[in-house]
């Protein structure tokens, strides 16, 4: 069902978009010249119409910002924020708006994050018994599978790019859901390829030089378009703009670049295309790479919303092309078609955290081994470049800019979501601050503990006292006197896995745990607690990972 859904999605999202597209192209031919500068007013009226809609769905919605790749991500490793499914089918329909109105955005992570939020709908419908990641990886091969044709990629890019594990017992749904989004693309809709490639790849030892230093410059181009993206994100937040001012700037930069570079407008498949396909002039495509950069990144950054990984391929196959034409007159064979196809997987293998995904998007789309391999050495090299300046991917640093980090896996990020108030225990002793230290040695005794905790009558915390501070205290005097009032305490809000790096330099038998608001205890954490809550954790992201 998540196949089949997810596949009728990629459909109407591209056979809207061409419709409008098309559309453009019968209503094109009206300009308005302002002395040397000439506004398309049909694009003008397409972009225009476009965040007028985006405003409304926002008012009607009422959503404060549109949900991504990065979020499927997100949802993916953890359960305690599961997917907002009115909000991400409202943000899919705003990638659709915003892509057939002609905005520089892309097609394949608004389908990623509908597919994830298809299949988390269904199995919240029909009490499906497998576990969100499951459901979410299903969803997100289905995305990938309808939108290359390529099956084979959609299960590598559903977990490599958004599981980040390889689990047998998923393995099935997963596989089952690309194959069915793949047959209704091919036999149902019958969708043509993304992408068409004609000539024969050059001999790897006569190519394997200009791949080595091609794609180390792929790589900067990928942390430039992704700096590029941020950065545009930044001012408009900083600018604080309301919506409608934020889109009006994006709409003037659509209409202003457009007209003069209309090729860097909406998905660019058929300046992809042509790139990969047919020489083109210099200056063409300098023009095409740096107007598509501006324009993406003002598009994202001022209120509309779409993917990033069609921009980078566009970014990326019009980097090689650049590179192809820098290598003409040192190399015997033309490097066009190898360089520009290096260049879209490399760019969009590092933006979006998948290269092993990428090459076989590749690989399923030429049915070349030998353009595979070229590709796949220039992804390698690339994503190293990539990685260590810049990070995994776009939408890892997305994450991050919110307090979350992948890097170190489910396991810390299991810890930072678990509080240590729901493994607090109420087995201390307690005592009011007149109790006396021989009332409070016998308990300690009484109960074989070590460790009592001073409170007022109103339950809040005071001090804490251990045993050997009561053996040389007078044994009628009360424990106020003594006690340790600002001993380690904890409070609810804290994580376990700040309550494990607090208690790594702690000795004793407990820590209270403080309420951080009224100050009354809530309870004490022992070393033994931890750890049990450790392996509980542990044995949870087992269970996922199996």
């Amino acid at each position: 069902m998540i196949g089949a859904i997810v596949a009728i999605a990629a459909a109407a999202f591209v056979n809207s978009v061409k419709y409008f597209a098309e559309l453009r192209k019968t209503f094109s031919g009206n300009f308005l010249t302002l002395e040397r500068v000439s506004i398309d007013l049909t694009l003008t009226g397409f972009i225009t119409g476009a965040a007028i809609l985006i405003l409304l769905i926002r008012r009607v919605f009422d959503i404060p910002r549109w949900y991504g790749p990065a979020d499927t991500i997100y949802a993916a490793h953890q359960d305690v924020e599961p997917l907002d499914l009115r909000a991400g089918l409202a943000s899919t329909l705003v990638a659709l708006i915003s892509a057939c109105g002609a905005a520089s955005v892309g097609q394949y992570g608004p389908l990623v994050h509908f597919g994830a939020t298809a299949g988390a709908g269904l199995k919240k419908l029909f009490f499906v018994p497998m576990s969100s990641n499951v459901v979410i990886g299903c969803g997100v091969a289905a995305a990938i599978s309808a939108g290359f044709n390529a099956p084979i990629a959609g299960i590598i890019f559903a977990h490599e790019a958004v599981l980040r594990h390889f689990s047998p017992k998923a393995m099935a749904p997963i596989a089952t859901s690309a194959i069915v989004a793949a047959a209704m693309v091919n036999y149902v809709f019958q969708l043509p390829h993304p992408l068409t490639l004609r000539g024969e790849a050059p001999a790897l030892i006569e190519a394997f030089l200009p791949i080595i230093l091609a794609s180390v410059m792929f790589g900067l181009v990928a942390v430039i378009f992704m700096i590029s993206l941020r950065k545009f994100a930044v001012i408009n937040k900083n600018w604080g703009l309301k919506p409608y001012q934020s889109l009006s700037i994006a709409v003037c930069a659509v209409v202003i670049i457009g007209s003069f570079v209309p090729n860097a407008l909406g998905l660019g498949t058929d300046a992809l295309v042509s790139l990969l396909n047919t020489p083109q002039d210099l200056s063409f495509i300098a023009t095409l790479l740096l107007a598509k950069i501006i324009l993406t990144s003002i598009c994202l950054g001022f209120g509309f919303f779409g993917g990033v990984f069609s921009p980078a391929l566009l970014v990326g196959a019009a980097s090689g092309a650049l590179l192809a034409k820098a290598f003409e007159p040192v190399v015997a064979s033309s490097l066009t078609a190898a360089l520009t196809l290096a260049g879209m997987a490399s760019v969009a293998a590092c933006v979006v955290g998948a290269p092993l995904a990428t090459v076989f998007i590749v690989l399923e789309l030429t049915l070349s081994y030998e353009f595979t391999l070229i590709t796949l050495l220039a992804v390698i090299v690339s994503q190293v470049v990539s990685s260590n300046i810049f990070g995994h991917s776009f939408f890892d640093r997305q994450l991050m800019d919110r307090g979350i980090d992948l890097r170190f896996g489910r396991n810390q990020l299991s810890l930072n979501q678990t509080t240590v108030a729901g493994y607090a225990t109420c087995d201390y002793i307690a005592t009011p601050t007149n109790g006396t230290a021989q009332e409070v040695m016998t308990e300690l005794r009484k109960k074989a503990q070590t460790e009592a905790y001073c409170l007022t009558y109103d339950g809040n915390f005071v001090g804490k006292i251990t045993i050997n501070q009561l053996l040389d205290a007078p044994p009628e005097k009360p424990v106020s006197a003594f006690l340790d009032r600002s001993p380690l305490t904890l409070n609810e809000t804290h994580s376990m896995h700040e309550a494990i790096e607090i208690a790594s330099s702690f000795v004793g038998e407990s820590i209270p745990v403080v309420s951080k608001e009224t100050g009354k205890m809530l309870g004490v954490l022992t070393e033994a607690d931890l750890f049990a809550a450790y392996l509980k954790i542990q044995d949870n992201i087992r269970a996922v990972e199996r």
